[in-house]
């Protein structure tokens, strides 16, 4: 399968935050949920990407592309969608797109037409006029209409309601349908990834947890309930965060064959959501 996006030790550094060495890749023709708390690096992620700020070191290649030393033609092939869009507010919708077309070679003056009557679009409204819904369809019809490769979504659905929500996922899907498209959707809303994505790649505190398959990770990842003893001793190794209940401690692993081969009996264990390894490894898990 060919790659769409490939980041090798990529790092950034500012004052009181580091982006330490992120390495992964995401395959054409596929969805990849970029996920994590808020502040954990993701959107520091995309704007490397997008070339926006410089990265401290390591590489990020784009089709095969450096995304610095080819920038013009890697942006030419990148949609990009963000929670909140830099765009003129007192433009009329239809002057915006005027103004961003002449800059793609691949725009498709009839698909973006067709995009806007299917979403319900105002074009002769001023931007700042918009619904935040809104807002993000404009965005989608433009990234869409000018036939982008890759799909790059920052926080897309924040502040959406349930029923575009749906619709959003709904048409990301069907734009991997054609092999040659892939998304790398960034989001703290993790139930938006769990029918929808193909891999999930989650960043904490600057750092990558892992990047895997969904599949992958469902079998791998798992909330482990038992006794205090979970937090004692040399057992404290095979957990990755902890939660006290009234009925005793909730456990986060990776590795469930290791547990249970410490452990005998008295143990229930169940595989982990994106959401629970989200709580797990986020500062708000308590310690025993």
């Amino acid at each position: 399968m060919d790659t769409a996006l490939e980041i090798q030790g990529l790092r950034k550094e500012y004052k009181g935050f580091i982006l330490k060495d992120i390495s992964f890749r995401l395959d054409q023709g596929t969805i990849m949920g970029l996920v994590g708390p808020n502040g954990a690096g993701k959107t520091t992620i995309i704007k490397l990407i997008l070339n926006m700020i410089r990265r401290s070191a390591g590489t990020i290649e784009v089709f095969g592309l450096d995304n610095i030393a080819h920038e013009k033609a890697v942006k030419a092939r990148i949609g990009f969608v963000h929670e909140t869009p830099a765009m003129v507010e007192d433009a009329p919708l239809k002057n915006i797109k005027t103004a961003l077309a002449p800059f793609y070679r691949s725009w498709d003056e009839r698909l973006f037409r067709r995009l806007s009557a299917e979403f319900g679009l105002p074009l002769d409204k001023k931007f700042k006029a918009l619904s935040h819904g809104m807002k993000m369809k404009f965005q989608l019809a433009l990234a869409l209409s000018h036939d982008a490769d890759l799909l790059v979504l920052d926080e897309p659905t924040s502040g959406l309601d349930p029923v575009f929500r749906r619709e959003l996922l709904e048409r990301l899907s069907g734009v991997i349908q054609d092999e040659r498209k892939s998304v790398l959707f960034s989001t703290h809303i993790t139930s938006d990834l769990e029918s929808t994505a193909d891999s999930i790649t989650f960043i904490n505190r600057g750092e990558l947890v892992f990047s895997l398959p969904k599949d992958e990770v469902r079998e791998t990842w798992a909330v482990v309930k038992g006794g205090r003893e979970l937090g004692h001793g040399s057992l404290r190794g095979l957990f990755k965060g902890f939660r006290e209940t009234p009925y005793g401690v909730e456990a986060l692993t990776s590795d469930v064959p290791a547990v249970r081969r410490a452990i005998r009996g008295g143990l229930v264990v169940d595989k982990a959501s994106i959401e629970d390894i989200m709580i797990f490894m986020d500062s708000g898990a308590s310690h025993v």
